[in-house]
C-alpha cells in the first residue's frame, strides 16, 4: 500500500464515523437503536440484510476453498442462502416483522417468554450471545489477517483498528447507522468487486488463456465440479437446512431487518431483494478465487491468503486500496448488525432478569444501556478474536462453520418454529429438550465421537446432526407432549394475522415484567 491507498482507507473510516454521527440525531429511543423504528425503506432493509451477511471470511476462508475445490464454494456457500431466504421471504419474513408490530418488541428474542417461558428466553438469548461473540470474533481474525497482507500490522493491531471504528459508528447510531453504511459499503463492493472480475479477466487474456477456456488449465483440474473434497451432499443439505434458519433470523440480526421495515409486506420484499441479490453477486466476487491457482501461489496450506495475494499483484495503487476497503466493508457490516442484534438481546431480555433497577429503565437509560452493551461486545469478540488460530477455536473456516454452522441450529429451530401455526402444540418442554441436545449432540459428533473414528467425523455430519437431533426432538415432544395453552396461542396468531377479528390476544413483553415466568 503507498499513500493513495491509505487515503482510500482513511477516508472510508471518516465516512462511516460521519454516518454514524448523522444517524445519531434519528435514534431517540430503544425501538430506533434496535429497529429504526419500523420505518426503513425495504430496499435499503434488503441491501442491509444482504450486506450483514458478510464479512472478509469470504475473502479469506472461503478464498481457500475456492483455490482448492474451485465452484463448490459458490454451491455449499451463498446458492443455499440465496435459497434460504427465498423461502423465509414467505416463511418468516412477514412473521418476524409481526413480532415488532404486533406483540411491539425491540428484541428477536423478547416474544419467546410468552411463547414458551422464562427458561427457555434465557436459555436460548445466553447461548445466542456467547454463540455470537465467538462468530464475531471470527470476523475480526479474518479482516486482521487481510489487513497485515496489505500493511504488515500484526494481528491484535489489526483487530483492534476495525473493531474501535466499527464500534463508534454502530453505538451512536444504532440500526439506521448500521443500515446506511451497509448501503455505502454495497457501493464499494460493487466498484472493487468489478475492478477485480475486470483484472482477473485481463490478466488471464495476457496469458492467453480465454474466459471459458481457463477451467481446461490443468490447475483447474476437477474445479468446475459443483461437489467435492468434504463438501458433498450430505454437506449441501445441511447448510440448506442451517441456512434457512441462519439467515432469516436465527442469528438475530438478520431479523431485526425484517422487523424494521413498515408492515410485514415490505419485510417480504426485502427478503426477495437479498435473496436476488445472494444468487448473484456472488458469482462476480468468486470468479477471481476461482481462478486463483492460475495466477498466484498462496503461502498458507488452506489457501486463505490467495486473494489478498493476487489483489496485491494485479491491482494499481488506489483500486488496491478500494479492494481493502470492500474487505473491511464486509466485516464491519456484519460485526455492527451483530453487536446490535446482541445488545438488544442482554438489554431488552436478560438484563431486566438480572436487576430489578433494569425493569424500571426509562427511554434513556434504555438507551444508554443498549449502547453500553454494544462497546462490551465489541470488546469481548475482539478477545475472542486474538484466540482464533489457538488450539482450540483453530482456524478462521473451521469457526464459522463448525461452531456456527453447527450450533446455530439448536438455538434458531425454538426460535423460528415457534413463530408458525404447525408447531404451536411445542412448548417450553420441546425447545429447551430440543436445545439441549441439540448441543450435547454436537459436543459428541466433535470431539469424542470424532476422537475415536479413523479419519474424524466428515465435516457434513459435524454441522448436520446438531441440527437433525433439534428439528426431530422438537416436533416429536410437541406431538407427544404439547403444551399449546390458550396463551401461547394467542402469540402464535398475533405473528400470523394482521387483523385482530379473531379476538386472539397476546400479552406484549416489556422490560418490566421480564422476571414475570409466563403462565402454563
Amino acid at each position: 500500500m503507498n499513500g493513495l491507498d491509505w487515503a482510500v482507507l482513511i477516508g472510508y473510516f471518516g465516512v462511516m464515523v460521519a454516518i454514524g454521527v448523522w444517524s445519531h440525531k434519528r435514534v431517540d429511543n430503544v425501538s430506533d437503536f434496535f429497529t429504526a423504528g419500523g420505518k426503513m425503506p425495504w430496499w435499503l432493509s434488503g441491501i442491509s440484510h444482504h450486506m450483514s451477511g458478510y464479512s472478509a471470511v469470504m475473502f479469506t476462508g472461503y478464498a481457500g476453498i475456492a483455490y482448492t475445490y474451485g465452484v463448490t464454494s459458490f454451491v455449499t456457500w451463498s446458492f443455499p442462502i440465496a435459497l434460504g431466504i427465498a423461502v423465509g421471504s414467505k416463511l418468516f419474513a412477514p412473521r418476524i416483522n409481526r413480532l415488532r408490530s404486533r406483540l411491539h418488541v425491540a428484541s428477536p428474542l423478547e416474544y419467546l417468554k410468552n411463547r414458551y417461558d422464562l427458561r427457555t428466553q434465557q436459555a436460548l438469548a445466553w447461548s445466542g450471545m456467547l454463540l455470537k461473540i465467538v462468530d464475531v470474533g471470527a470476523k475480526w481474525a479474518a479482516i486482521a489477517t487481510l489487513l497485515s497482507v496489505f500493511t504488515g500490522v500484526s494481528l491484535n493491531q489489526g483487530i483492534l483498528i476495525t473493531g474501535v471504528i466499527t464500534g463508534v459508528y454502530c453505538t451512536i447510531g444504532g440500526l439506521w447507522a448500521d443500515a446506511l453504511t451497509e448501503l455505502g459499503q454495497f457501493v464499494i463492493q460493487l466498484l472493487a468487486g468489478v475492478a477485480m472480475f475486470v483484472a482477473v479477466v485481463m490478466e488471464l487474456n495476457d496469458k492467453g488463456i480465454g474466459f471459458f477456456g481457463a477451467w481446461d488449465e490443468p490447475a483447474l483440474k476437477g474445479h468446475g465440479e459443483p461437489l467435492v473434497g468434504p463438501y458433498g451432499t450430505v454437506f449441501l443439505l445441511a447448510f440448506l437446512f442451517i441456512k434457512l434458519f441462519e439467515y432469516n433470523g436465527g442469528m438475530l440480526n438478520q431479523a431485526q431487518r425484517y422487523m424494521a421495515t413498515p408492515s410485514p409486506r415490505e419485510a417480504e420484499r426485502s427478503a426477495r431483494l437479498s435473496a436476488v441479490l445472494w444468487l448473484v453477486w456472488p458469482v462476480v466476487l468468486f470468479f477471481p478465487m476461482w481462478m486463483s491457482p492460475l495466477l498466484v501461489e498462496a503461502q498458507k496450506p488452506d489457501g486463505s491468503d490467495s486473494y489478498g495475494l493476487m489483489t496485491e499483484q494485479l491491482l494499481p495503487h488506489g483500486l488496491l486500496g478500494l479492494v481493502i476497503v470492500g474487505f473491511f466493508s464486509h466485516t464491519m457490516a456484519m460485526c455492527s448488525s451483530d453487536a446490535n442484534a446482541i445488545a438488544a438481546v442482554f438489554t431488552r431480555d436478560v438484563a431486566p432478569v438480572l436487576s430489578a433497577r433494569a425493569r424500571a429503565w426509562n427511554e434513556r437509560s434504555g438507551l444508554i444501556a443498549a449502547r453500553l452493551t454494544t462497546v462490551v461486545f465489541l470488546a469481548l469478540s475482539m478477545a475472542v478474536a486474538t484466540q482464533v488460530n489457538s488450539p482450540t477455536f483453530k482456524d478462521i473456516i473451521t469457526v464459522v462453520i463448525k461452531w456456527v454452522a453447527g450450533l446455530m441450529g439448536p438455538i434458531a429451530i425454538p426460535m423460528m418454529l415457534g413463530l408458525l401455526r404447525p408447531f404451536r402444540r411445542s412448548g417450553p418442554t420441546a425447545a429447551l429438550t430440543s436445545w439441549s441436545m441439540g448441543l450435547l449432540a454436537f459436543w459428541l459428533v466433535n470431539y469424542p465421537i470424532n476422537w475415536n473414528v479413523d479419519g474424524g467425523v466428515p465435516l457434513q455430519y459435524q454441522v448436520s446432526v446438531p441440527l437433525a437431533v433439534s428439528l426431530v426432538l422438537y416436533v416429536l415432544i410437541g406431538f407427544l407432549k404439547p403444551e399449546d395453552t390458550p396463551e401461547r396461542l394467542a402469540v402464535v396468531e398475533r405473528v400470523n394475522t394482521d387483523d385482530d377479528s379473531s379476538g386472539a390476544a397476546a400479552a406484549v413483553p416489556g422490560p418490566r415484567d421480564a422476571a414475570v415466568p409466563a403462565k402454563d
